[in-house]
């Protein structure tokens, strides 16, 4: 069965629980440089799939529609 929202995609959730663990693991780490490339990364791959779930929604309804 197709997934209806993104939250549902299985690959989304486990990138979910891969961001927090980053958070989690890095949480202490001095270099705040790298600490914030390295946590923002992790988000940006579930961030992605969102958007691109999203995308395709919109596409497949605009093929319902009648254009002029």
């Amino acid at each position: 069965m197709a997934a209806k929202r993104f939250e549902d995609v299985l690959v989304w959730q486990k990138l979910r629980d891969f961001a927090v663990n980053i958070y989690d693991d890095f949480k202490i780490l001095k270099d705040c440089s790298f600490k914030d490339q390295i946590s923002r990364a992790s988000v940006s791959i579930s961030n992605n799939i969102a958007e691109g779930f999203d995308r395709r929604k919109i596409l497949i309804s605009s093929d319902s529609y009648i254009l002029p």
